[in-house]
């Protein structure tokens, strides 16, 4: 419960977190089982927090699906989450993209790579990066 009081988990990180602490794996499953039939552990709410937290810090869409991939979130719950946060991803790397570098779009064709690396880098997908570098 100390774990849940902090922050919202995974329930496969809260269980990668037990196992470390030497509970046997019968009686970790026991507790995540019961914790998400209590509701006190949502692989939703995780989710969502996770999602926000991202996108407050001007990370994209296909870095937030990997994140969660690897807390081994369902991809369908990825998906309806990112949908119904209804965000302008494009808007996003451009705001991101000035912020990092300023107003002025680069002309020369080694500063543009390189912020398009960022943006890769950033996790928003070759739309995003295209559009934000077409806008005039």
């Amino acid at each position: 419960m100390d774990m849940l009081a902090r922050r919202e988990h995974a329930p496969a990180e809260l269980a990668a977190k037990l196992r470390k602490r030497d509970f046997e794996t019968a009686d970790i499953d026991e507790v995540i089982d019961d914790l998400l039939a209590d509701d006190l552990l949502s692989s939703r709410r995780y989710t969502e927090a996770i999602v926000n937290s991202r996108v407050r810090r001007g990370v994209g869409p296909v870095r937030i699906r990997a994140d969660l991939a690897r807390m081994e979130i369902d991809e369908a719950l990825i998906e309806q989450v990112l949908e119904e946060a209804a965000i302008d991803w494009f808007e996003l790397a451009d705001s991101v993209r000035h912020k990092q570098f300023g107003a002025t779009l680069p002309e020369q064709y080694k500063e543009r790579a390189r912020q398009m690396r960022f943006l890769q880098r950033r996790g928003f997908d070759f739309d995003c990066i295209r559009a934000t570098f077409d806008a005039d």
